[in-house]
């Protein structure tokens, strides 16, 4: 039953690609929030503890708010993510057993990376997001944190589907702002979104599972 309901949240993830850059409707809502529910419902049979469990369902409810139209959802939405990446923060270091700058120790590479990443939004994405730019601050800081909590652990699917995440994140970003409507490259965009979204989710959902 649970590796059910997690090809089944796959599945329904691979029958929305076609409503990708379809127009906000109450259907695709539906089909999008789906996929993360089913993880969660996977996860929660599986034992694998309450943080992923509440990651995946808070993911969920990102998917759901975003999938609707104006700011007020897309606010929702971005809440419910930085909820979600909070808790994945709670549940890499419940499992590494250490604090957040070990990251700087354990991978610093990759961890400088990731910190140069965030620090540079300041100069391509923070000035174009208008009226949303402090929450969408605040979401980078806490994106960039779990990041680095997912470094503190031992290479594995978690780290990759966490990196995932965050790729998925930074194209979503560009997409939204600083794409038009009409850019040539946003049906494409979205895919991508979606693709190294659903894969991220499954990859730290798998980790999870294999202990």
């Amino acid at each position: 039953m649970t590796q059910l309901a997690m090809i089944l949240g796959v599945l329904v993830a691979l029958a929305y690609f076609p409503r990708t850059e379809a127009a906000p409707s109450w259907p695709r809502s539906i089909i999008k929030t789906i996929p993360l529910l089913l993880f969660s419902l996977s996860a929660y049979l599986e034992g694998v503890g309450a943080f992923l469990v509440a990651g995946l369902f808070l993911s969920a409810l990102g998917d759901f708010g975003l999938s609707r139209d104006g700011d007020a959802p897309f606010l929702y939405g971005l809440a419910a993510f930085a909820l979600a990446h909070l808790v994945y923060i709670l549940h890499f270091m419940s499992v590494s057993n250490a604090p957040l700058w070990d990251a700087f120790s354990s991978a610093p590479v990759a961890a400088i990376i990731l910190v140069a990443l965030m620090v540079s939004t300041e100069l391509w994405l923070a000035t174009h997001t208008g009226h949303l730019q402090w929450p969408v601050r605040i979401y980078v800081v806490i994106i960039g944190a779990m990041g680095l909590a997912a470094l503190t652990l031992p290479f594995g699917w978690m780290v990759i589907g966490a990196a995932l995440f965050i790729v998925s994140d930074v194209i979503l970003a560009i997409n939204l702002f600083r794409m038009s409507d009409t850019h040539h490259h946003r049906m494409k965009a979205g895919y991508a979104v979606w693709t190294l979204y659903v894969a991220g989710q499954v990859l730290i959902l798998w980790g999870g599972m294999l202990g």
